[in-house]
């Protein structure tokens, strides 16, 4: 049963541009299951361990999306967004990581987008979104600079397939959580905990990037882009050492992977740390000019000091060491998702006029990847007020010059949602993941609505 279109009376949106790409986004680890069909990933690896996934799920089956993408593409088609933005497995197209190409991989990603194209939605395809192949892993994985390298080949190879029909590329997604949660702190696959000895898998991820930027360009591809995440970071208070922890955080979240590819250089303190020999050459690589940047905004974070108590605090639900030289602090007086992380739509603004400020005319357009938040139930009402506080958000941030070009709402479906496996839900659509049927939810209904009064 269909969850009821009606929702409280709220005051129209303002107006977007005409040209403005309205979009949802999914990942394929968390949707497409079939995991029989495809090399095994890092994930794979690390949900087979007990207790590293909370409720002890896996991805196998996921939302069976493998088997079920013409009914998914059916949604997409029928919210009315401009495009649909999926990430392509690596281990699904190349199963040790390099060599031998998997031709059924190939084939489902075709199908993938001819379902698109005929929908009418513009195929969007994110080349990584944390699914490194077990094989590469084996071999170090993204401390092994030599990953970098199999991912421009791996870009090649799905250039070479869908890219005549792709016209929009997303080289990696968030590389910042994917080194400190996979790497440093050990809560995602890898599982690694190498706190600050993590920094050459950011590197190297970054790297990647631009050696995929020009694979793709060789390729003749065209609107290439990164989805990083990005948030405020405020200090718990005006003492300097919480200044000081703060300003350290927003370096390691924020500027460590924002300044190489928009300045062409490490912030201060960062580039000594990294591994090689010739640090400014991969800068040129890790620069590349881009298309458009994109942005993944859930919430801002507040910082102080060290807890004197020896408690390192939390980060996304993660209790971090002691030994870090920072401690993130509950932000009050805001309400909370369903996953605990606060609402706080006015820091979007915030974040995107201080990109305008810091990077200025080195900044191409921005695109907002993901945007999106878990709550429960299908007459999801305080996800259509999230959802409706933040494009408002945005375009305060338009009339204030910045030059936003998308956005994208993550999620289109409930999905595994990494070591939280099924208990967390960011969908648009319901997912009963016992029989896999889809029910669209109140805040589909809504945002359908929002965007067929905005057509011409």
């Amino acid at each position: 049963m269909a969850a009821s279109a009606a929702t409280p009376a709220r005051e129209p949106l303002p107006s977007f541009p005409r040209d403005f790409l309205w979009g949802v986004s999914t990942s394929a680890h968390q949707i497409e299951g079939a995991a029989d069909r495809r090399g095994a990933s890092v994930w794979d690896a690390f949900t087979a361990v007990p207790g590293n996934v909370k409720d002890g799920s896996t991805a196998e089956v996921a939302c069976d999306h493998y088997h079920r993408y013409r009914e998914d593409v059916a949604l997409v088609r029928d919210l009315g967004v401009d495009a649909y933005r999926f990430s392509v497995s690596w281990p699904r197209v190349l199963p040790a990581g390099a060599g031998a190409v998997d031709p059924a991989g190939l084939d489902f990603y075709d199908r993938l987008v001819d379902e698109l194209c005929t929908a009418g939605v513009r195929p969007v395809a994110t080349l990584f979104h944390w699914d490194t192949p077990l094989v590469l892993q084996e071999t170090g994985g993204w401390l092994n600079r030599g990953t970098a390298e199999r991912f421009a080949d791996y870009t090649a190879v799905v250039a070479a397939r869908i890219g005549d029909r792709v016209t929009k590329w997303i080289t990696l997604n968030e590389p910042a959580e994917h080194t400190l949660l996979g790497h440093a702190l050990g809560q995602h696959a890898p599982g690694e905990r190498l706190l600050f000895d993590a920094l050459p898998a950011a590197h190297h991820q970054l790297l990647a990037h631009g050696l995929a930027v020009r694979a793709l360009r060789a390729a003749g591809a065209h609107d290439i882009g990164i989805a990083n995440s990005h948030g405020p970071t405020w200090p718990a208070s005006a003492d300097p050492a919480d200044t000081a922890a703060a300003d350290f955080y927003d370096l390691l979240l924020n500027r460590l992977f924002a300044d190489p590819l928009l300045l062409g250089r490490y912030p201060d303190g960062i580039a000594e740390l990294m591994p090689g020999d010739d640090i400014d050459a991969d800068l040129s690589v890790i620069a590349e000019p881009l298309d458009w940047y994109g942005i993944n905004f859930y919430q801002p974070t507040k910082v102080g000091a060290p807890l004197p108590e020896g408690t390192g605090g939390e980060f996304a639900g993660v209790a971090l060491p002691p030994e870090l030289p920072f401690s993130p602090r509950e932000i009050e007086g805001h309400p909370v998702t369903d996953f605990g992380w606060p609402v706080v739509p006015e820091a979007l603004t915030e974040l995107l006029t201080a990109f305008r400020d810091r990077y200025a005319d080195r900044l191409p357009p921005l695109v907002i990847t993901e945007n999106g938040c878990s709550y429960e139930g299908l007459d999801d009402q305080e996800r259509i007020a999230y959802l409706d506080s933040h494009l408002r958000a945005l375009h305060r941030a338009l009339d204030a010059g910045v030059d936003v070009r998308g956005y994208f709402v993550w999620s289109l479906i409930d999905n595994f949602e990494w070591a939280e496996g099924f208990r967390r839900r960011f969908g648009l659509v319901h997912v009963d993941h016992a029989t896999q049927t889809r029910t669209p939810k109140a805040s589909y209904h809504w945002l359908r609505e929002v965007l067929r009064t905005r057509r011409p």
